[in-house]
């Protein structure tokens, strides 16, 4: 009898232990961290052949470094600068920032597109990681010609 008891006692005491360890067990499991941030700023209303400035800031909270291969992509061609392609190491501790000056005559939309490729030589000692679930993150704006 005593034990059934003791049994009833510490019930409310295990229950709690129990409901806290499996709180911590699921905060524990959650994957928060970021795998691409874009800060993509473009002017949003240019006149004809003015030179347009379009940045694009990439970063990560992922704790490995990986290999990114940037770009701009439209639905109107636009020629220069704005064709180059960039493909650095993308780290934790060091966003990496680009810049693209163009013209153009028509209104366009602009994707910044970061595609997180398999390349050697680009990040210190090859190490860097390609995330399973995507590899390819983009942002779109519209330039407004005038």
């Amino acid at each position: 009898m005593r034990l059934l008891q003791f049994l009833f006692r510490a019930s409310p005491a295990t229950l709690l232990l129990v409901l806290c360890l499996h709180l911590g067990a699921n905060k524990a499991q959650e994957n928060t961290r970021r795998i691409i941030i874009q800060n993509f700023e473009i002017p949003t209303t240019a006149n004809r052949d003015e030179e347009v400035t379009a940045v694009l800031q990439v970063k990560t909270e992922l704790k490995e470094c990986m290999v990114a291969k940037v770009y701009l992509t439209s639905d109107v061609p636009v020629e220069g600068t704005f064709n180059y392609k960039y493909t650095r190491c993308l780290c934790d501790d060091y966003p990496n920032t680009y810049y693209w000056d163009f013209h153009t005559n028509r209104t366009v939309q602009i994707a910044a597109v970061v595609d997180i490729i398999r390349e050697l030589g680009i990040c210190p000692n090859d190490a860097a990681v390609i995330p399973i679930s995507k590899n390819r993150f983009y942002t779109v704006k519209t330039l407004v010609v005038a």
